[in-house]
């Protein structure tokens, strides 16, 4: 492939990451009004079925991110990136005419299964990336949903104070868009003779798991993956609850809020992991990414005014080079025809995280905001998150130690 179609093609995914970041960020800033209209519950018992909610689709996930993975190995990334992309729209008309909870829920179970987009669509850039330049090119696909959440949180703040139901409307509008954009303009990336038979016991997430025994010092990586992912989805699973109930922050401000936090994401990833890289290495540079992150959340839950959350947010922004860091040290180890199935396992220690994180953290806020809690401190959830990402210094150790 050509410098100019490479190009042309690392456009392509940046667009479809921003695209598919900003629908689901339209949706976060009046995710707590509508878990209260439709549970009828106050914001402590709403932020629960929030964390619920966030369970089924990454349930979803989990169980079908390998099946999705191998399959574009088998068949190419186009034709299963465009299903998720389709499927994604689907959701969240569901999601906008939800009456129920129930119906919410079967559409985020949807939305989970087609929830293969960010893996595909990292699977490829790894195909038109040479090897010793894709942690920096994986930097982008974080640039891209960093963007996405620039305009998607700050649209759907604006667009919610509305209704609850009108930024499903927008996202489902944004995510067939994206669809079109795709279907007509994405070149494959995976040749044929680069593609490998689908076989069931790789396609599920213990059996995907379990080839990675042909490079065992990966293994340590994911586990620090996953622990990393559990500490930082502590933002969805919390943030509008959190900013809501200590700040009394309206849907606007949540959203504004939001859009800060991608800018920030977008510079970082799109423009300062390249010369983190450069400076410090894939290795040091996954250890910093810690470091920023649990001053940044620590600061988030001991802060005592809305506009401090703004001055910790270089801190919270230069924690996402972690991922980029990662990603590279793995897709590094394992051979070509098997990127889609790594960035498939990296997406099932990813959903195990987002399984868990929702419902302990959105668990920690209920019991430390309810009407009976015996000490009131909302920040809890990022204390703990805190105390995780300290623990994920010690796996990604051994897989370096290992990996020598």
């Amino acid at each position: 492939m050509t410098k100019k179609t490479r190009n042309r093609s690392a456009l392509f995914v940046f667009v479809t990451i921003a695209l598919d970041a900003m629908g689901i960020g339209i949706i976060i800033p009046i995710m707590p009004d509508l878990m209260q209209e439709l549970s009828g519950e106050d914001i402590g018992n709403a932020a629960l079925w929030g964390g619920y909610l966030a369970f089924s689709y990454a349930i979803m996930q989990f169980l079908f991110g390998p099946t999705i993975g191998n399959l574009s190995d088998r068949y190419g990334r186009r034709p299963v990136l465009l299903i998720s992309l389709f499927m994604l729209g689907v959701d969240y008309v569901v999601m906008a005419l939800a009456p129920n909870l129930l119906i919410l829920f079967i559409g985020r179970v949807l939305s989970g299964i087609a929830g293969a987009t960010h893996s595909t669509a990292t699977a490829y850039i790894a195909d038109v990336t040479p090897k010793e330049k894709r942690a920096a090119a994986f930097g982008l696909v974080g640039a891209g949903f960093g963007v996405g959440f620039v305009f998607g949180p700050a649209i759907g703040g604006v667009i919610g104070e509305f209704g609850t139901r009108a930024p499903f409307v927008a996202a489902a509008a944004l995510a067939f868009l994206n669809f079109a954009y795709g279907y007509f303009l994405i070149p494959e990336s995976l040749p044929r003779e680069k593609r490998r038979k689908f076989e069931l016991h790789r396609a599920n997430p213990m059996g995907a798991l379990y080839q990675m025994r042909r490079v065992p010092m990966v293994g340590w990586f994911v586990v620090a993956m996953f622990l990393y992912a559990l500490s930082h989805y502590v933002y969805p699973a919390v943030w509008s609850y959190y900013t809501k109930e200590k700040f009394g922050w309206a849907n606007w401000e949540i959203g504004v809020s939001l859009a800060a936090v991608g800018i920030g994401f977008a510079l970082v990833q799109g423009i300062l992991i390249r010369p983190f890289l450069k400076r410090f290495g894939e290795k040091t540079t996954a250890f910093l990414g810690l470091g920023f992150n649990i001053l940044g959340m620590t600061g988030i839950a001991l802060v005592g005014s809305g506009w401090m959350l703004y001055a910790l947010m270089p801190l919270t922004v230069l924690g996402d080079i972690v991922k980029p860091a990662l990603t590279g040290l793995m897709s590094n180890m394992i051979p070509d025809d098997a990127q889609g199935e790594l960035q498939g396992i990296i997406s099932s220690a990813q959903s195990i995280s987002v399984i868990l994180s929702p419902i302990m953290m959105t668990q920690l806020f209920g019991v430390f905001t309810g009407t009976d809690a015996s000490i009131y401190f909302p920040g809890a959830p990022f204390i703990a998150a805190a105390l995780i990402m300290m623990l994920t210094a010690i796996p990604l150790r051994i897989g370096l130690s290992r990996g020598k």
